[in-house]
């Protein structure tokens, strides 16, 4: 029966046939694996953990703990989504790491990143327009100030195109936590990144009407 599960997986997912070759001893599989999704997972790697050598690093781990373990390898989700799932986990394991070798604490951390940064902070005043670099260096801190599970579900949703459903399989929740997650995610963000929006120029003004929330 697992057999011919995993056959039918195959037939809709076509990196699951690749996964299958992988398994099978097929060392050419395993290069087109990581020629696919080597660029896509440093850069979200890099979203999730905001240093590019680390990211690189992790991205390097996550393939040699799935080319370690394709003799075990049984298809249950989307490649991509078991291979997501593996990120996830190394990802949070570094970040944790971080924090125990820092001794910072996680409130100390959220209290100075919520909101907006200070005047001192916010780059060009309205009169320059911000470059490319630099405002994707504030959508950054941005996500930094979001705390680890909310990240990992903005960075999958936004970066991944990932659903609430495959969200929630890679980190472990439902998908109505997911949903949860990333409502408060998208508050948070909105909020770190108003000063920036309206750059270039007025912010329009209030409404009333708004039902967002």
């Amino acid at each position: 029966m697992t057999g011919q599960t995993s056959a039918m997986m195959a037939l809709r997912d076509p990196d699951i046939r690749l996964m299958l070759a992988v398994r099978s001893g097929d060392e050419a599989a395993f290069a087109e694996l990581v020629e696919r999704y080597q660029h896509r997972l440093v850069g979200v790697m890099n979203h999730l953990v905001g240093h590019p050598q680390e990211a690189e690093d992790l991205a390097q781990e996550v393939f040699l703990r799935v080319y370690r373990t394709r003799h075990k390898y049984s298809p249950k989700a989307k490649f991509s989504t078991w291979l997501f799932t593996i990120a996830n986990n190394l990802a949070l394991n570094a970040l944790r790491d971080r924090h125990r070798r820092q001794a910072i604490p996680l409130d100390a951390r959220d209290s100075t990143q919520a909101g907006p940064p200070p005047a001192a902070d916010r780059g060009p005043s309205p009169a320059h327009p911000m470059q490319q670099s630099e405002l994707a260096e504030v959508v950054r801190k941005a996500l930094d100030g979001l705390n680890e599970r909310q990240r990992v579900a903005v960075v999958l949703n936004k970066f991944e195109d990932m659903g609430y459903a495959e969200i929630a399989e890679v980190m472990g929740l439902t998908a109505k936590a997911v949903k949860s997650l990333l409502s408060r995610a998208r508050g948070k963000l909105r909020e770190a990144l108003q000063p920036y929006i309206y750059m270039d120029g007025d912010a329009p003004p209030a409404d009333d009407d708004d039902d967002d929330e």
